[in-house]
């Protein structure tokens, strides 16, 4: 499995963390919809996730059409699996 990166602001404040892919350079944002507000920009892919209460928004930062979706699948799944959310749905709209 591969291993990305997680920056986190430095206030500690961990709705705003971003994961990182060192090889593609990739940055998704992770957004607390409980604790945080959230609008999708236009042109970036958004995802969210439910798992039990948690409902969490992922957005790429500087998409790029080389990205491909299933990369950003993989980092959203690997962010679920460190966060201990192995029930975790993930979602194109909404939920």
């Amino acid at each position: 499995m591969l291993n990305y990166l997680i920056s986190i602001p430095k206030n500690g404040v961990p709705t705003k963390e971003t994961i990182h892919d060192p090889e593609t350079k990739l940055k998704i944002k992770v957004f607390d919809l409980l604790k945080s507000k959230f609008r999708p920009k236009q042109g970036e892919v958004t995802y969210f996730v439910t798992a039990g209460e948690e409902t969490l928004a992922f957005e790429t930062e500087g998409y790029g059409k080389h990205h491909r979706n299933l990369l950003i699948l993989h980092m959203i799944s690997w962010y679920c699996v460190y966060l201990g959310l192995f029930e975790a749905q993930i979602h194109t709209n909404w939920p």
